[in-house]
């Protein structure tokens, strides 16, 4: 039953190794909200206004946001953290993921991101502890490196569960970070994450 368990994860949650990004071409990422579906096509509302098509695999996986806290982050939690520079020349974070314990490692390290102008990623251990007399600090640790990083309140603190074809459907935000751009102009993936109970991806 555990084999069985952590394959399951496994295979909900591969696209968290989409951002450990290779050397070479970044893959396309799309985010937004699903507007229509058509049996393994979507139509995908995306965040500048923009309506993409988006192809599924037969076999494609799902998983799903599920709303977390500060609180659920321990020491030696492996989390992502996009964060913005400050004008102090600190971090402060605009949202958290944290991974199951099966995608411990995925995309270890620190990377510009392109959720917004100048933000960046960090996808690392938890070394030091929060410390809200401090300003809700994260100190993560990453083979080479490490970052302090502000988390202010209300910004979201994700995690992630296996889903399946039913949380597909329409107005559920969508996040894919790993997509093939067709000639056609439509794109097509293996692997999904949508958003479960008003919980949507922020990635």
């Amino acid at each position: 039953m555990k084999n069985l368990l952590t394959g399951a994860l496994g295979a909900a949650f591969v696209f968290a190794a989409s951002v450990a990004l290779a050397q070479g071409a970044p893959p396309t990422r799309l985010r937004g909200t699903i507007e229509k579906v058509d049996g393994n096509v979507l139509s995908i509302k995306t965040r500048d206004g923009q309506t993409a098509t988006l192809k599924l695999d037969e076999n494609y996986s799902v998983a799903v946001t599920t709303a977390m806290l500060l609180s659920d982050i321990h020491a030696n939690s492996y989390i992502g953290v996009t964060a913005m520079p400050t004008a102090g020349g600190g971090m402060k974070a605009v949202e958290v993921h944290i991974f199951p314990e099966a995608q411990r490692g995925a995309g270890e390290g620190f990377r510009d991101w392109d959720l917004m102008p100048k933000s960046t990623m960090t996808n690392a251990a938890v070394t030091g502890s929060v410390d809200a007399a401090n300003g809700r600090t994260l100190t993560l640790t990453y083979k080479g490196g490490e970052k302090k990083i502000d988390v202010p309140e209300g910004i979201p603190i994700v995690g992630f569960a296996p889903g399946s074809k039913e949380d597909v459907k329409a107005g559920a935000g969508v996040a894919v970070l790993s997509a093939e751009k067709l000639p056609d102009g439509s794109y097509k993936t293996a692997r999904i994450t949508v958003g479960r109970g008003g919980v949507n991806p922020p990635m």
